[in-house]
């Protein structure tokens, strides 16, 4: 049994939010998406506390590594932005793919940047001289997300042509391609596990893949409209994805049941647009959405 209530509402944005990201920091937020500014709020008291640093061009993808003062902002335009915390200031802005940047992860034990861009390549920069390493070249179209592994041995990369590519973290090769959605892959995500991954595309379906084999597990008609992100819960057995069709859903990690639909057609006071990007705080659920809002949902789970 899983009960969800709306805790709170987060208005301020003047336009749809496409991403979000939580800080190192407890209780701080960070959202972006086709406004001026980078916005940081409050989540103890759920406030807004002021725009972190102005931008020219939407933000798509927002990063903050661990163990590092820096927060990194992608940009339509194809720039990353890096905010320096101990400043307080933006540094100079890591210029190098000309077409919009979708995510950006970290590979920790080698102290990397990941940028994908809609350009199909992904740019590998050093954390401690954000100095650009190399580029691979993975695909002729759009990469849409980033996801590693948790032991960092390997990273997926969810492509626009309906594919996701494996790549070995050790010298960036290419691993295995997984074929099997219909229309471009919008989300990837490897279980806390390491067990297996979970890819969200156009089509609407999830599909579960086998971190070692690669062999598909399981296909999940998920939603009615493009499933844009996947988040696993940190601790216990659950992932929630979330729609172009406005609404997110709670399934199980090891029966990839469906236990719960958080939407307005249930009688949530939920999103009235689609559903960009979701993150876990603890128990807590947060979601942005076209419709201009952040809502954090406080989730309990009875087992």
């Amino acid at each position: 049994m899983i009960t969800v209530q709306k805790t709170a509402e987060l208005t301020g944005h003047g336009n749809p939010i496409f991403t979000l990201e939580l800080s190192r920091k407890p209780g701080i937020l960070f959202t972006g998406g086709n406004d001026k500014g980078l916005v940081e709020w409050s989540l103890e008291n759920y406030s807004f506390i002021k725009v972190l640093f102005p931008v020219s061009s939407s933000i798509y993808a927002i990063h903050g590594p661990v163990n590092t003062p820096l927060l990194f902002a992608g940009l339509r335009n194809g720039d990353v932005l890096v905010f320096d915390f101990i400043h307080e200031k933006l540094l100079p802005p890591l210029k190098h793919h000309q077409k919009p940047v979708f995510d950006i992860k970290t590979v920790d034990h080698k102290q990397e940047l990941l940028v994908a861009s809609e350009d199909g390549t992904i740019s590998i920069w050093s954390l401690k001289t954000l100095e650009l390493l190399h580029t691979v070249n993975v695909s002729h179209d759009t990469i849409r997300r980033v996801s590693v592994s948790p032991g960092e041995k390997q990273v997926a990369f969810a492509g626009r042509n309906n594919q996701v590519y494996i790549y070995d973290l050790l010298d960036y090769t290419l691993i295995n391609i997984l074929y099997g959605h219909t229309m471009p892959v919008f989300s990837v995500q490897y279980a806390p596990s390491g067990d297996f991954l979970a890819s969200g595309s156009r089509d609407a379906q999830v599909k579960i893949w086998d971190a070692r084999s690669y062999e598909l597990l399981q296909n999940i008609p998920a939603h009615l409209f493009a499933v844009n992100d996947i988040a696993f819960h940190p601790s216990l057995p659950y992932f929630a994805t979330a729609s172009m069709d406005k609404s997110i859903k709670i399934w199980g990690a090891s029966d990839f049941k469906l236990y719960k639909i958080i939407s307005r057609e249930k009688g949530y006071p939920g999103h009235q647009l689609s559903i960009n990007k979701i993150a876990w705080n603890g128990n807590q659920l947060i979601s942005v959405s076209d419709d201009k809002k952040v809502i954090v949902w406080d989730v309990l789970f009875d087992n």
